[in-house]
């Protein structure tokens, strides 16, 4: 999916699928879900994501803020990550 692909109008009749009633809706190609799949299933609650000030080497800044406008979000992915693989090794709760 590209920039264009997100600023173009949906063709999709909105009131005619709103006017649907569930019996007329297709769901004949979603599989259903079986017990294996809720065995497997993690109940996952949102996170609030905490606002802090840290300080970076201005290389490091650009080179995220480089990466697009989403660099804040894309910091805290690499924190997550590195604080995780570091969890597995140390045996410590991140």
């Amino acid at each position: 999916m590209n920039e264009s692909d997100m600023n173009s109008i949906s063709g999709t009749d909105w009131s005619r699928v709103d006017a649907l009633a569930d019996e007329d809706i297709d769901t004949s190609d979603i599989p259903p879900l079986t017990e294996e799949f809720f065995a497997k299933a993690e109940w996952r609650i949102p996170v609030t994501p905490m606002t802090v000030i840290i300080r970076i080497d201005p290389e490091t800044f650009e080179w995220f803020q480089a990466q697009g406008e989403n660099a804040e979000q894309q910091m805290a992915a690499a924190l997550r990550i590195y604080a995780q693989a570091n969890k597995l090794y140390s045996g410590k709760t991140a």
